[in-house]
């Protein structure tokens, strides 16, 4: 882990001091080993009337560590990945990907709590590296098991490295709750905004004259999500985000809806299954960053995966692996598809 957070740790992890009882730890490993086939490892966009790129064999690995520690009143949880990506032709898309979030959280009496969280991920390599950071702090009110809500404050920090006229910073706020209906279904509501400013100055647009000013975004979130847990488990969460620019071809409008499920079939093999539909509206009728919408938004517009996994041992379990994804801007004569298969074998230690 990134020694900058352990002062961070070790803050949170004062109110523990002096506890009526020491801490409880709990921690988990988990690592996966994959041999992949991918129909676009550069992740093009292309001209729909020409070809498009090759297919390439990868090998990707990843490593999870978790960790949670909680005391008398107050709680740490902690989460690290770190993943690699080798592909045999596109060597210039090799990646190494990091990944970390950590949050502490301090109960205040029985209802309410407040805290501090922290995540990070930075990609290497490849001809989409960025680094994504971000720190808030948080209030949580919780009156009962059913019920719980949660309001943040903080800053948001990305850096893209092939143009970094696409750098942003800026606040951020936002609110989550969630209601569970019974021991089987749960609602959940969240919502988001934050200001994004950017560098470089904005582009005018057409026929518009006015002095030059910095780009500006405000980026909004908003939706809803249904879960149900039992023989199989199933969730559906739909999203509505807003990005206004002041610049022009870089306001988009987007709808998401994305569903999952699990379930158990027989000779002890789980499928799991995930799917995401999107509908995207651009008002000034072009979008001019179709990379920053795959680093977002991770793989495009809409999406179909589906694994099956069976152990092997009491620690390790074959998985096969397949997913689409893909995506059209309108009027810019832009497509994106991409689809891997996969084969491999995933570890898992746990106290």
């Amino acid at each position: 882990m990134d020694r900058r957070l352990l002062p961070l740790l070790f803050a949170l992890a004062l109110p523990w001091g002096g506890g009526a009882r020491a801490a409880e730890w709990q921690g988990s490993l988990r690592g996966t080993g994959r041999l992949l086939v991918d129909s676009n490892a550069p992740r093009d966009f292309t001209d729909t009337r020409t070809r498009g790129p090759g297919t390439d064999l990868a090998l990707s690995v990843l490593g999870v560590a978790e960790g949670k520690g909680t005391g008398e009143r107050a709680q740490v949880v902690g989460r690290y990945e770190l993943g690699g990506r080798k592909y045999v032709d596109y060597a210039n898309e090799d990646t190494l990907v990091q990944a970390g979030a950590l949050e502490g959280s301090l109960a205040l009496g029985t209802e309410w709590g407040v805290g501090a969280e922290g995540h990070a991920k930075d990609r290497r390599g490849g001809s989409r590296a960025y680094s994504d950071l971000g720190t808030s702090l948080f209030a949580e009110y919780a009156p009962d098991v059913r019920l719980a809500l949660r309001m943040r404050l903080g800053a948001r920090r990305f850096v893209y490295r092939p143009d970094h006229t696409a750098d942003f910073g800026g606040p951020e706020v936002g609110v989550l709750g969630r209601y569970r209906l019974s021991p089987h279904h749960t609602l959940s509501v969240f919502g988001e905004w934050g200001s994004r400013r950017y560098g470089p100055f904005a582009r005018p647009f057409p026929g518009v004259s006015a002095a030059p000013e910095r780009r500006q975004d405000g980026a909004l979130v908003a939706g809803a999500g249904y879960t149900y847990r039992g023989p199989v488990k199933l969730s559906l969460t739909y999203a509505f985000q807003e990005v206004s620019s002041n610049s022009f071809g870089e306001t988009a409008l987007r709808h998401r809806l994305t569903g999952s499920a699990g379930v158990r079939l027989p000779w002890r093999v789980t499928l799991l299954a995930q799917g995401t539909l999107g509908l995207a509206r651009y008002p000034d009728g072009i979008f001019l960053s179709p990379e920053i919408v795959l680093v977002e938004e991770d793989e495009g517009q809409n999406s179909l995966s589906l694994k099956l996994a069976r152990p092997v041992s009491a620690h390790v379990d074959a998985e096969l692996s397949w997913g689409l994804w893909s995506t059209r801007l309108p009027r810019n004569g832009l497509s994106y598809t991409r689809q891997v298969f996969g084969v491999g074998f995933t570890w898992r230690d746990q106290d």
